[in-house]
């Protein structure tokens, strides 16, 4: 299971009634003098002194708890007999080498933590950004075998149903954003938007059950079966029982073409930039091609990133070989101790290029990726959209793909890490920030969707509410049916199809009225594989 550091993501806040949490030391010795000096024993290897910093790797795989045997790719652990202060101190000393604001934090004494995770919460800033959120809001830790099977594998635990929490304070609504494939939520028939009245008999509104509500809705292990009480869109109420399970998410959906008097738009829901994404895109652009699209309309609203290289061969696939040519799609940035090299790696730092090829994510690599040869996109955005998918439309801007967003603005999450494993707990810290082709990368408070765009974080589009009454894919969906407008030259208008009580496509922020769709940590950055 994974711990979030960041206060807005852990579960316990979407009823808002619990809160979550949020290196070596230096030695020396030495005599002086005409004559000769008694030896004066160096300091130990573990001692701090604030300021002064050893080689993590001195300390790296030095373990209270050592490992054996070997990973899931059939590699042996590299852990040795350790303690809990060397783990400190590799935490310690690899965060003042590349967290991207290493001197922001404050050096405390890592012998005063006797848990490393509780240590690795104060490795970060606190600092604000202008808009007053956290300037570090993706520091967090994930148990390393599960964290391969979710990144590697697109696997999870649950019921197959994405829940959207829309109101996370009494009157609490928590709806139904989406399902997956053959599983337990689709075998049980439930639709988008339908609404969750109570879990094993508690309401949805109730204070003193909180960790019971969450336990049921999120399970931790396979095997637990939990009744709910849903209200269809229709307003019958039914239940049924659900038995959580490894789910094998479906990272794109519901492609399709939709026929116009302009011509043919594509669209797909895209929700994941995990591994088994590289086939799957490959497979819908193919799809897409065949059906001879004039635009397209990709579907981010949920999704919150993952691989960067994924993002790359997404971008370069809608965009094609002309206008990348000679183009990256991101640089990534360190932080002012590394100008040049990357201190992860240690290769010479150089930009993400557009990627044209298939890379061993689910792909045997080598092979040619199919373009669209776009100049235009349309994206279905939320506060949701976030990191990888960020970098799409980011790295497509900068080489003059018009992008228009319909939805609200997004996360705002430029920054990245590599994945990094210690003593069997795999640590995320903020360690690079990303710029496109010509150079942008300011929008920690996300792209905001504006009647102009300025070429920064003002992106022209349309501000529009989510609409749980269709499904996904669907044209009369409020997001989708402003897209299908706007291309028509009808500008973000309100459809008079929209239904008594939906929210409206308008001109106003409905950033609010997107809901909140939790996401495992993978689902919600920008990673990079080492």
């Amino acid at each position: 299971m994974y711990r979030l550091i960041t206060r807005f993501a852990c579960l316990a806040a979407l009823f808002g009634l619990a809160a979550c949490g949020g290196g070596g030391g230096g030695g020396g010795g030495g005599g002086g003098g005409a004559s000769a000096p008694s030896p004066v024993p160096s300091a130990p290897a573990n001692s701090w002194t604030a300021g002064e910093f050893q080689n993590d790797r001195n300390f790296a795989g030095q373990c209270a708890n050592p490992r054996t045997g070997t990973d899931p790719e059939g590699n042996r652990y590299p852990d040795t007999a350790g303690d809990i202060l060397d783990e400190n101190n590799f935490l310690r000393s690899w965060s003042n080498n590349t967290y991207l604001w290493y001197d922001e934090i404050t050096d405390q004494d890592p012998s005063t933590f006797d848990d490393p995770l509780t240590y690795f919460d104060q490795l970060r800033t606190f600092a604000t950004t202008a808009s007053g959120a956290d300037k570090d809001k993706f520091h967090f830790t994930y148990d390393s075998d599960d964290w391969y099977q979710i990144s590697r594998g697109g696997v999870s635990t649950g019921y197959g149903a994405e829940w959207a929490v829309i109101s996370s304070r009494p009157p609490r609504k928590i709806v139904v954003a989406f399902t997956e494939p053959g599983s337990a939520a689709t075998d049980n028939n439930l639709a988008r938007g339908a609404i969750v009245l109570k879990v094993d008999g508690l309401d949805v509104d109730s204070t003193a059950e909180v960790d019971a509500l969450n336990n049921a809705m999120w399970p931790s292990a396979s095997g637990e079966t939990h009744t709910f009480t849903i209200q269809e869109l229709d307003g019958t109420v039914r239940e049924l029982a659900m038995t959580s399970s490894e789910i094998t998410t479906a990272t794109v959906q519901n492609t399709g073409v939709i026929s116009t008097p302009t011509g043919n738009v594509g669209y797909m829901t895209f929700n994941y930039f995990r591994a088994p994404a590289e086939k799957a895109l490959v497979e819908a652009v193919n799809q897409l091609i065949a059906a001879d699209i004039d635009d397209l309309v990709l579907d981010l609203r949920y999704n919150g990133g993952g691989y960067l290289d994924i993002a790359s061969q997404l971008a370069y696939m809608i965009a094609g070989p002309i206008a990348t040519a000679g183009k990256s799609f991101e640089t990534i940035q360190f932080n002012d101790q590394h100008p040049t090299r990357n201190p992860v790696t240690g290769n010479n730092l150089s930009p993400t290029p557009f990627h044209n090829s298939t890379l061993d994510f689910s792909l045997t690599p080598g092979q040619s990726l199919p373009t669209l040869d776009l100049t235009r996109l349309y994206v279905l955005t939320s506060g949701g959209t976030c990191s990888a998918s960020e970098a799409v439309i980011n790295g497509l801007r900068g080489i003059d793909v018009e992008v228009i967003l319909i939805g609200s603005t997004t996360c705002g999450k430029p920054y990245g890490f590599y994945a990094t494993d210690n003593c069997g707990t795999t640590y995320f810290t903020v360690q690079f920030r990303g710029i496109n082709d010509r150079g942008f990368g300011d929008y920690t408070d996300g792209f905001v969707v504006a009647s102009e765009d300025d070429g920064m974080a003002n992106v022209l589009g349309c501000q529009v509410a989510d609409d749980f009454t269709q499904p996904l894919g669907s044209p009369s969906e409020n997001r989708l049916e402003v897209a299908l407008a706007h291309r028509a030259g009808q500008g973000c208008v309100a459809p008079a199809t929209a239904q008594s009580g939906v929210q409206q496509k308008s001109a106003q922020p409905l950033d609010a009225a997107d809901g909140w769709v939790h996401r495992s940590p993978f689902d919600s950055n920008r990673i990079l594989r080492q």
